[in-house]
């Protein structure tokens, strides 16, 4: 049954990652105050289907932006423009903050549209992933475990 549970986190993680509105978090901190799942375990399932999703929105944006006018294109032109902005304002160092709602997904987005590779990209959205999803872990087992 632990197996389910670390799919469907890896799944949900993946998914909320995307342009999807989707939170991970809750599924995250339900699984980590429940008893037989490991700590680390839950973190590295959650970061890794997280930054893959992240990966997708890269993807979309290298790949897929001459889309961009369509009614059915993920990112409206107001958001991509902010992302834009703060990306540019901020740089590469900016992907750290993937994991916060509202600009994660754009920022991911925008950074394969500006071509930032990948070499900088998967290490800097992984890392910021993984330290919330520790904390939201933690806080979760100490709190409910």
């Amino acid at each position: 049954m632990t197996g389910a549970g670390y799919g469907g986190l890896f799944v949900t993680a993946f998914l909320a990652a995307t342009l999807l509105p989707l939170s991970s978090e809750a599924v995250l901190a339900a699984l980590a105050a429940a008893a037989g799942f490991d700590l680390y375990a839950l973190v590295a399932v959650a970061t890794a289907g997280n930054t893959l999703g992240a990966l997708v929105n890269w993807l979309l944006g290298r790949f897929c932006l001459r889309w961009r006018n369509r009614r059915w294109f993920p990112v409206d032109a107001a958001r991509l423009g902010a992302a834009s902005d703060w990306f540019r304002r901020y740089g590469v160092w900016s992907l750290l903050l993937a994991w916060v709602p509202v600009i994660g997904d754009p920022l991911t987005f925008v950074a394969g549209f500006l071509g930032i590779r990948l070499a900088y990209f998967l290490p800097l959205v992984a890392l910021g992933k993984a330290a919330r999803y520790a904390v939201i872990a933690g806080l979760a087992q100490a709190l409910f475990g």
